[in-house]
Parts: structure tokens; C-alpha cells; sequence
């Protein structure tokens, strides 16, 4: 009973870390209607930055800050010299350029900063929150802590005046543009907010499991996050994280021993595929009706 709940809460605190790096997506979903599909790019160019910043002997806290900084101006930037260019573009054309970013970025940062995993330290330490029998991962339980926060913030962010901006441009661009709503920056804001995310994220999974090009393959159970809780869904991103890290946790920890390995990646396989098939929309995304 201690090993299965060991697996639950650990599982679960990794489910709220991996809504951390979906929040990116739905953020950019929700104020412009374009999944992106760099996060988990932008997740480990966020690690890195930090990373480079603490190697220059800046206290790692105020790294933190200054890299957030640095990935807002890169989400503000990437919104401007690429997606951008894509106004009126068939929405396909804006996917494949959003990985093609993924792609340049997950080979670009290794490349220049190079490839051997380097070490965030938060000063969290290794030792695991006992509670009975069941041993608690310290840096899960701070980044699912991090991460609701984060959740909470943006469920409030977009009951503000800039959110309501923010979701009606997703809406209609050319009727908030007839209102007076500057798209560009509406999109824009959301790309940055985008990158404070994945900062967060980042230098969290960086502390966890070194910062490296592995990092965007967060980008793998975050997309299945996404399907699962809905595209356009906050709320959704932190139930579906709950649910897909729980999954690929419980699940592997009992067939991996049968299976020889791998079937995290499975389950998360499983999720996507069957989300797509009985509720292409997720839990909790809209719903949108079109006649053809």
C-alpha cells in the first residue's frame, strides 16, 4: 500500500509539473487560437538562460528573474518576427512553423551552449520528504506547489481587463480589431506570458534531471495535458496534469518490471490517442460548432 501511494503523490506532484509546461500552450490557445508546439523548446532555452546566468556567479534566484525577463522579450520577439508573418495564413502552416522553432531551437541552444547536461541548483537538497512510509520527491512537491500558483495566477489573469482582451481576440481578430484591440500586441503579451512559464518550468525539470536537450521532450506528455484537460482550458491543464502524471506514474511502476520499461510513454500515447477519438475537445475545452 506505501509503494502504490508513494507512486500516487509523486505521480501527482509530476502531473502538476507537467501542467506547468502545458500552461505555456494554452496560454498562446487561449488568447490567439494557436497551438504552439516550441514550449517544450522554449522550456529548456528558459533552463539554459538561467543556467548560463548562475554560471556567471548571478545568485541563482535573481537568475531566475532575469532569465523570466529574457523569455518574455523572446516570446514578444518570436511573436513578431515569425508569427507575424503568418497573418491570414492557413492555421496548419502556423503549427508547422511553431515546431519548426521547436526543431531549430532544440538543436540550436545544445549546439552553442553545449550538450552535456548541467546542473541548476535551488538549494532544495536531495534528501525526500518522509511522511510515514511513503518517501515524497522535495523538488516535485516544490514545483507542484509552483505550478498551482502559476494555475491560480492565470485563471485570474484572464478576468482582468488585458485577459478579457486577451480571449476576445482568440474569439474574432477582425471584430476586436473593429473595437480597437491591438492583435498584434494581444498575441504578443501571450507568446512572453508563454515564456515566464517555461522559465518556471524549466529551471524546475533543470533541477530535477539537468538541463539538456531532453528538456523539450517535456513537450510530449505536456501536448497529451493539453488534449486531455482542453486546448483553451486552465482549469482543464491542472486536472488533466493530475490525471496524466498519476497514469505514468501508477501504471509503469507496476509494468515496467513486466514490460522491461517504456510504458510511460505508452500511457501517455494511450491518452492522447483516446482523447482524440471520444472527446477530440477535452474535459473542459469549448466546444466549436462550424457549418460547412
Amino acid at each position: 500500500m506505501a509503494y502504490f501511494l508513494e507512486l500516487l503523490v509523486n505521480g501527482a506532484l509530476t502531473g502538476l509539473m507537467y501542467s506547468l509546461v502545458a500552461l505555456g500552450i494554452v496560454l498562446i490557445y487561449k488568447s490567439s487560437g494557436v497551438p504552439n508546439l516550441a514550449q517544450g523548446a522554449m522550456v529548456m532555452l528558459g533552463a539554459y538562460a538561467v543556467w548560463l546566468m548562475a554560471s556567471w556567479d548571478v545568485p541563482i534566484y535573481l537568475a531566475v528573474v532575469l532569465g523570466a525577463i529574457l523569455m518574455f522579450a523572446f516570446g514578444l520577439l518570436a511573436e513578431r518576427l515569425l508569427l507575424r508573418k503568418m497573418v491570414g495564413q492557413p492555421i496548419i502552416m502556423i503549427v508547422m512553423l511553431t515546431l519548426g522553432l521547436e526543431i531549430f531551437l532544440r538543436g540550436f541552444a545544445p549546439g552553442f551552449l553545449g550538450a552535456a547536461p548541467k546542473q541548476i541548483d535551488l538549494g532544495l537538497g536531495l534528501a525526500p520528504i518522509i511522511l510515514g512510509d511513503v518517501f515524497i520527491n522535495r523538488a516535485y512537491l516544490v514545483g507542484g506547489v509552483i505550478a498551482l500558483l502559476l494555475i491560480a495566477a492565470s485563471l485570474l489573469f484572464f478576468r482582468t481587463h488585458i485577459g478579457t482582451k486577451l480571449r476576445a481576440v482568440s474569439d474574432d481578430h477582425v471584430s476586436s480589431w473593429s473595437v480597437g484591440i491591438s492583435v498584434e500586441r494581444a498575441i504578443g503579451i501571450s507568446w512572453g506570458l508563454a515564456g515566464l512559464t517555461a522559465v518556471a518550468a524549466g529551471v524546475l525539470w533543470g533541477s530535477v534531471q539537468g538541463v539538456d536537450w531532453t528538456l523539450s521532450a517535456l513537450l510530449f506528455p505536456a501536448v497529451a495535458v493539453v488534449i486531455l484537460g482542453g486546448l483553451d482550458s486552465i482549469l482543464g491543464v491542472f486536472l488533466a496534469g493530475l490525471i496524466v502524471g498519476i497514469l505514468g506514474s501508477v501504471v509503469p511502476g507496476y509494468l515496467d518490471q513486466l514490460a522491461g520499461g517504456g510504458t510511460r510513454d505508452v500511457v501517455t500515447s494511450l491518452i492522447i490517442l483516446l482523447t482524440i477519438m471520444f472527446r477530440p475537445h477535452g474535459m473542459f475545452g469549448r466546444e466549436d460548432i462550424e457549418r460547412v
